[in-house]
């Protein structure tokens, strides 16, 4: 059966307790994206929930890393905040127009994530869904979405990501929902249950256990992105390398 490409890393690149545990002391803070991506296939980047970012920030991301890198980036909050998301439009159109495509082919998925706050209402949410753009000037765009509250557990919720080719993404080891479907032609998973009690952030078992996961999802030529996020944020690296290990 076809395997699909899996693609591990973490969240951001820019985080002072790695500097000396993840990056070697003396390492120059703007060498931290280049190090990073050779350790890594992929980056979650969750500035561009909080604001948008410019397009030579793009542009610079693209040159740093290597060819087959991927960023996958947070959808703005400026769309996933609004209490009406059929009226999203314009946020989303201003999101794409800041620059994005300028990751080229490194362009990964783009994970809109809403607040734990946020009721599903199957016709508003059907209407944001139809809003995503599947394509844009030639480029393929992948879409996942990160629910958080309890109203989303429902089958409706998921054959309607289904129906949009859009992608749910599965929280692991957390205190939100956990939705285990695949509904889009990739899997996007995070994983949030890292300890300072263990050396690599998950115990062996753990670790094993998330790269069988991923190499399932891969089954059948479906891409799979894997971040380990959250949890204890200083042991993320660790782990995230210690499963791109176990995935040989």
């Amino acid at each position: 059966m076809a395997q699909g490409k899996i693609f591990v890393g973490v969240g951001g690149w820019e985080f002072a307790p790695w500097r000396g545990r993840f990056y070697p002391a003396g390492l120059p803070q703007k060498r931290e994206l280049e190090y990073a991506s050779a350790r890594f296939s992929a980056v979650e980047v969750n500035g561009t929930y909080y604001g948008l970012q410019k397009p030579g920030s793009y542009r610079h991301w693209f040159d740093e890393t290597p060819d087959d890198y991927v960023f996958a980036l947070k959808g703005t909050r400026f769309t996933t905040n609004r209490r009406v998301l059929a009226e999203a439009k314009s946020s989303i159109d201003r999101f794409f127009d800041s620059g994005v495509l300028e990751l080229k082919h490194k362009l990964g998925p783009i994970n809109w994530q809403f607040m734990a706050t946020k009721v599903f209402q199957p016709d508003d949410f059907a209407a944001f869904l139809a809003l995503l753009p599947h394509e844009i000037d030639g480029q393929a765009i992948r879409h996942a979405v990160e629910v958080r509250h309890a109203s989303f557990d429902t089958a409706d919720f998921v054959a309607l990501a289904r129906q949009h080719r859009v992608a749910i993404v599965l929280a692991g080891d957390s205190e939100f929902p956990s939705i285990d479907a695949v509904t889009a032609d990739f899997a996007y998973v995070r994983i949030m249950g890292t300890t300072e009690s263990e050396a690599l952030g998950y115990s062996d078992q753990d670790i094993a256990g998330w790269a069988k996961r991923a190499r399932h999802l891969s089954e059948g030529g479906r891409d799979v992105f894997l971040f380990v996020i959250s949890g204890n944020k200083a042991s993320n690296p660790d782990a995230a390398m210690a499963i791109r290990q176990a995935l040989g």
